[in-house]
């Protein structure tokens, strides 16, 4: 049962905005989960409190789920080495019909399907795994099944769907059908409240006439059915109408749906991504996903799943490049060693390997939180997908570095001579998307942001709301009063969690530095609101500096929590020398943000930024040939 609380629950104060910005802050406001129904182990670092017991011991894949999964990843690569070249895909911009129609007898659109529709029906663990191993060959082939069933059709109708929806649409993933999400518009990005697609009901209620226009929508040009955001008729609160979004399942052979493009990008080239125009499409009342006007709480909810496949993916590069950098650094000699065996080329292996095996924490850890249902993961999957999209372009970068010359070349220029034809640079090219799709790292950070101050906010919301009765906002401020006076002095206090892992031998200090820091940073996230005040949601640089190290304190949790539950077995001892390595890096960058908090050069750099926009700077721009027109 869905107990969130609805219009009333507004409690940032919008009075002061312009109409644009209050419009859309209302309508994301609106569409949020405020209700934590489970515990949240980033949410309760956020406020202070490092929650031991929600990360250790770490809750590892039951054996038989384990056992099941490796029998598909195992089918599923050896069909891909006998039947796919990625190079040639990137080459042709096409992944065969043999390929898709190969994987589609796999089950592989059909992962997420419940068994009792005919689907695979695996775990959410094992769905990533696959995923994983897919995106470490093929980054387009493993957009193509992820796009389709991570944020498709299958998802949202497995959360919001009815049974005739589910009866109707399962089966047709079964036989490979394939599906697409369609969100973003041409001039639209992550404002809902400018939405122009629009939903019509009809007189007699029986269907919608859907017009728009949609952008970038990944599996569009092969799909055939998808998941269309649209405007609804718009709801009245406190007086202004507010827009309503809504979700519906659209059939490819509906009269009116029309694939006006196919998009060329960086990478990915095999990647059917194209942009949609709905012209007068009758969609029956009976395809309408969810509730009316609740479309943007469907997409969120379908994302915070959703997004746990892209750190599946980053690490699965991440994987591959860790074995090219263990070879080549082995293989390639320059000044009388492997350039692996010097101190720069040790350093970069290092990184590789330790932040990958932190990848592979943060997956695991977000995967199995899907799988259990115990913990409210929208933190948590929104850390993983920023964590993991951002080290995995440091990670493929580092690996380019290292091979040099080669990891520049195309992989069919190198085995044209005779060479391993590591695809470095084709992984480049693929990975650069993944810190923009599913929300940029810098929306991340706001996001994460505006989660890890609700608490505040909820408690002082008669104080920042207008039209709240005195008595209301006296009663308000005492009762903060006592809440800090007993939080904040805390904050301060050198108090160990109970449940501190006592067998983690090196990695203890390092549980202990998250439990230490996690209240540093409850403080600096309180200091920054005192200080900021409402304007804090525009201090982005700040925020990001926050953000950062709740992120990292997750990181390091997560993957000494991983590091001890296989420290009995045979790869133990390297295990917990990787998530040491990988701790003590993320404690310097931590120690660098927490620095630029107080000392910064923020004033500066915004100063100079509007200047330069306003075009005081353009003659610095002198000496180019230009391109575009004229502002």
């Amino acid at each position: 049962m869905d107990t969130r609380e609805h219009d009333d629950e507004m409690v940032i104060d919008t009075s002061k905005m312009s109409a644009g910005k209050a419009a859309a802050l209302e309508v994301a406001e609106a569409s949020r989960e405020t209700q934590w129904r489970h515990p949240s182990f980033c949410s309760e670092m956020f406020m202070g409190r490092w929650r031991a017991d929600l990360v250790h011991p770490f809750p590892v894949q039951p054996e038989g789920d384990k056992a099941e999964g490796d029998v598909h990843i195992r089918k599923i690569r050896e069909f891909m080495e006998a039947h796919l070249d990625p190079d040639e895909v990137d080459r042709t911009r096409e992944i065969p019909d043999e390929v898709v129609s190969g994987l589609a007898k796999l089950g592989v659109f059909a992962l997420k399907v419940p068994r009792e529709f005919g689907g695979l029906g695996l775990s959410q663990v094992n769905y990533n795994r696959i995923m994983m191993m897919i995106a470490s060959y093929c980054g387009s082939t493993a957009v193509l099944a992820s796009a389709h069933q991570s944020i498709g059709v299958p998802q949202p109708l497995k959360l919001f769907g009815t049974d005739e929806q589910k009866k109707k649409y399962f089966p047709w993933f079964v036989e490979g059908a394939i599906s697409a999400f369609a969100l973003t518009e041409p001039e639209v990005g992550s404002d809902p409240a400018r939405m122009k697609t629009e939903a019509v009901l009809s007189a007699d209620g029986t269907h919608y006439v859907l017009n728009g226009a949609k952008q970038w929508c990944t599996n569009s040009p092969v799909a055939d059915v998808f998941v269309v955001m649209a405007k609804t008729a718009p709801k009245i609160v406190r007086g202004r109408e507010r827009p309503q979004v809504t979700a519906f399942i659209v059939e490819r052979g509906m009269p009116g749906v029309e694939v006006v493009q196919r998009c060329d990008f960086m990478g990915l080239n095999g990647m059917q991504n194209g942009n949609l125009r709905f012209t007068d499409v009758r969609v029956p009342a009976g395809n309408r996903l969810g509730e009316e006007g609740r479309g943007l709480k469907l997409a969120l909810d379908t994302l915070n799943i959703g997004r746990l496949t892209l750190p599946a993916a980053c690490t699965g590069m991440g994987k591959q490049c860790l074995s090219i950098v263990r070879r080549w650094g082995n293989m390639r000699e320059q000044w009388g060693q492997p350039v692996g065996h010097h101190e720069a080329g040790r350093e970069k292996i290092a990184f590789i390997a330790s932040t990958t095996f932190a990848m592979e924490a943060m997956t695991m850890l977000t995967s199995r939180y899907a799988d259990l249902h115990n913990v409210d993961i929208r933190l948590e999957a929104a850390m993983a997908k920023y964590f993991c999209t951002e080290a995995g372009w440091r990670i493929v970068h580092e690996t380019l570095q290292l091979r040099g010359g080669r990891g520049y070349e195309k992989a069919a220029s190198l085995a044209a001579r005779g060479e391993i034809p590591w695809p470095v640079e084709r992984m480049m090219r693929d990975a650069r998307i993944n810190t923009i799709i599913e929300g940029t790292s810098e929306i991340m950070r706001l996001f994460l942001a505006r989660e890890a101050m609700d608490p505040h906010l909820r408690m002082a919301a008669d104080l920042l709301k207008k039209g709240v009765p005195a008595s209301r906002k006296v009663a308000t401020a005492f009762k903060l009063l006592g809440f800090y006076a007993v939080w904040y002095p805390r904050q301060w206090l050198n108090l160990q969690p109970r449940q501190l892992p006592r067998d983690a031998g090196p990695l203890l200090r390092h549980f202990r530095y998250a439990a230490r820091t996690a209240r540093r940073l409850a403080r600096a996230l309180l200091h920054a609101m005192a200080r900021y005040g409402p304007s804090l949601d525009r201090r982005q640089i700040v925020l990001g500096h926050l953000m950062d190290i709740g992120t990292e304190l997750f990181a390091i949790s997560a993957t000494c929590s991983y590091a001890l539950a296989g420290k009995a077995g045979p790869d133990g001892g390297m295990r917990m020398e990787l998530a040491d390595v990988f701790c003590k890096q993320a404690e310097r960058r931590m120690v660098a943000h927490f620095h630029a908090l107080r000392r910064n050069d923020n004033r500066a750099i915004d100063h100079l930024a509007k200047r330069v926009s306003a075009g005081e700077a353009r003659w610095l721009e002198e000496g180019i040939v230009w391109i575009g027109p004229d502002e």
